[in-house]
């Protein structure tokens, strides 16, 4: 209890005493006295400037108490100690995530995850265990983010809800949810492939950009199929000369993966400027590169390419679209030039492997045709001349 001069106000049980504010000007700071379960309960009821507290407010906060209405500060403080022992206790899907995340590696996609929870799960759920989750409260979520957002990126948020409850389950934290998450139905398989003009044209427009950096990336990305991110990490310790692969780290968040490093994609290294930093494409000042977005879009406007093609990525769909053409690479092998995790992200291209594959058949029937042919045509020579 304040042990400054207390001053009474009109009010019964409502007293104040002189401080200072945290600007450090005069303030009232106001106390009540009263009774409750037979015992004098003095506390604060607040502070003149920074609660906005006056001795009738003063009063009101006194009469809600004494009738129980209100919690007195020790009670209240009581319960908020209770509550977060009560907390730590429940493996919440906030408490869940914090673990989860603690376990990813500290790349893009952790950074997505944590963007995507904050935004669309933490509101929702975050004080909430799995096993109070009702299918009615996902419905609710989804039909929400589908007004806002892509069937693709919900269909990710809903993934990591799922991920965040089995990480749960699967370390015994906690139990699961009796019904199956359901996600939005994706159709967004895209296959960015070029003509033999266009890309007769891309070619051209690579060779007359003055950025070496730039162009070289592009070429890259033809001759091997790496991704963007991968290219922007590529730095000269990951390319084995003597071995023939390039080493890339940690391709979307999976393991390491070397790919072969082919005549053309040696030749273009070896003669690529090198410079004071690790990387084979560095970025400003030397560090890791984040964007070479003016760059590709000014060559790929040169060349004329169409407006949803993707001058880095699209590339990728290129290199694949090309080998799998050939009908000489099988799909399986596709997958590990592509480091495709899973095998439905190269069946894809099936379809180009298939019709190389028919018109090699093709071939095969033609010369038998002609076999055929010219066998038919001695045999009418044969019965002209006997």
């Amino acid at each position: 209890m304040p042990t400054k001069n207390r001053i009474k106000t009109k009010y019964p049980g409502v007293y104040f005493i002189n401080g200072k504010s945290i600007s450090g000007k005069p303030e009232r700071i106001y106390y009540i006295r009263y009774r409750k379960n037979g015992k004098m309960v003095e506390e604060k009821a607040g502070r003149q400037f920074q609660d906005d507290m006056t001795p009738a407010r003063s009063a009101q906060v006194r009469a809600r108490r004494i009738e129980g209405n209100e919690l007195s500060n020790k009670e209240r403080r009581e319960t908020d100690e209770a509550r977060k022992t009560a907390e730590l206790g429940r493996w919440t899907i906030d408490r869940l995530f914090n673990e989860y995340i603690k376990g990813r590696p500290d790349n893009k996609s952790r950074s997505i995850d944590k963007g995507r929870y904050i935004n669309y799960i933490k509101p929702h759920f975050k004080n909430t265990e799995p096993k109070e989750i009702l299918p009615l409260d996902v419905d609710r979520l989804r039909i929400r983010l589908l007004k806002m957002r892509s069937p693709q990126t919900v269909k990710h948020i809903l993934n990591l809800l799922t991920w965040i409850i089995n990480f749960g389950v699967k370390r015994n934290l906690c139990g699961g949810i009796p019904f199956h998450i359901q996600k939005p139905t994706v159709y967004n398989i895209k296959t960015e492939d070029l003509s033999e003009d266009q890309l007769k044209n891309l070619l051209g427009a690579i060779e007359m950009d003055s950025n070496i950096q730039i162009k070289n990336m592009m070429k890259l990305a033809l001759f091997t199929g790496l991704r963007r991110g991968e290219m922007f990490k590529l730095k000269w310790e990951d390319i084995k000369f003597e071995r023939g692969f390039i080493h890339i780290r940690d391709p979307k968040g999976g393991p390491d993966e070397l790919v072969p490093l082919n005549d053309a994609a040696r030749e273009l290294l070896e003669s690529h400027p090198k410079t004071e930093s690790p990387f084979v494409f560095p970025g400003r000042y030397g560090k890791r590169r984040v964007s070479a977005q003016a760059g590709v879009n000014k060559i790929k406007k040169r060349a004329g390419l169409p407006k949803d093609f993707r001058p880095l990525h699209g590339l990728r769909h290129v290199y694949a679209s090309m080998i799998a053409s050939s009908g000489e690479v099988d799909l399986y092998t596709l997958q590990k030039l592509l480091t495709h995790k899973d095998p439905r992200m190269t069946q894809r291209y099936a379809h180009l492997r298939d019709e190389a594959l028919k018109q090699a058949s093709e071939v095969a029937g033609n010369i038998i045709q002609r076999a055929s042919k010219r066998k038919d045509d001695q045999k009418v020579l044969n019965l002209e001349n006997p």
